[in-house]
């Protein structure tokens, strides 16, 4: 089996404990690999099944706000293991749906792991999310769960997806999205920390603005249509997180983890929700 063409550290050990049959990993990542929401985060009690409950909903929130329909087309972009195509699958009837990821591993477990439901349609594709392949107008709706910031440009990402999406198309994202005055420290972490933060999450562009959003969805042929600060909702993730890093030996990860949830507690990093629209004649 092929590994990934970008190095996804996270990954590497996720698959390695999925292999070995590790219970509690399994629960927290065998489906997903993100972020949990929950409504009421002093409500979250540590537990692994809490967790996994809290990143189901965090797929839904995201996917909610593309206002998928019966009959959409349907690509995930960064799909993972295809937790949002089975949440997805589950929830809506007569739908097509494509996850895309360039690692051949994650493939190997989402194909394994979902199957159709009904009448809908479920394919997982090899490929690289700034280079889709796929013609023009042939989609009606792209995700991409907590992904973006592993892709070389958002840029290309955003061309390529206005490509692919017809007309009345739309976009639903979730990434981490620094105030203005933590750019400069997101541009540092990438030119010097890249060590201390690739080697537990891979590339991570950290300093894409919600200015960078507003403009790149104007220079691309959309319109923002939903932005959700959901940080608060997610920070119950950090503990769980942190201790499996710790369960597994990597003490470095669980630090790089703590440090990224300081700079979300402190509101410098926030976690947005995004929805974005093809604009008529663009």
């Amino acid at each position: 089996m092929q590994p990934a063409q970008i190095s996804l550290p996270y990954f590497d050990a996720l698959l390695e404990q999925l292999g070995r049959g590790e219970a509690e990993v399994e629960e927290a990542f065998g489906r997903h690999v993100h972020w949990g929401y929950w409504e009421n985060p002093a409500q979250a009690d540590s537990s692994v099944d809490d967790f996994a409950a809290a990143a189901e909903r965090l797929c839904q929130r995201v996917y909610s706000v593309a206002h998928i329909k019966e009959g959409d087309r349907i690509l995930d972009a960064g799909c993972g293991f295809g937790g949002t195509i089975s949440s997805l699958n589950e929830h809506f009837n007569n739908i097509e749906l494509i996850g895309l990821n360039i690692d051949p591993r994650q493939l190997v477990r989402a194909r394994q792991e979902v199957q159709p439901h009904g009448s809908n349609q479920i394919k997982f594709v090899e490929g690289d999310a700034c280079r889709i392949p796929f013609p023009d107008a042939s989609f009606d709706v792209v995700l991409a769960v907590e992904c973006i910031f592993h892709f070389p440009s958002r840029v290309e990402f955003f061309q390529e997806v206005r490509r692919i999406l017809r007309p009345s198309g739309r976009l639903a994202i979730c990434d981490f999205v620094p105030l203005p005055v933590f750019k400069l420290v997101g541009k540092f972490l990438e030119k010097f920390g890249s060590a201390y933060v690739g080697g537990t999450y891979g590339r991570v562009d950290s300093h894409f603005t919600l200015a960078d959003y507003q403009k790149l969805a104007q220079e691309s042929g959309f319109a923002l249509t939903c932005q959700e600060d959901i940080t608060l909702n997610t920070l119950p993730t950090y503990p769980i997180v942190r201790r499996l890093f710790e369960r597994m030996g990597k003490s470095d990860s669980a630090n790089v983890t703590a440090s990224i949830e300081l700079i979300s507690r402190l509101r410098l990093l926030r976690y947005l929700i995004l929805s974005f629209a093809v604009l008529p004649n663009s």
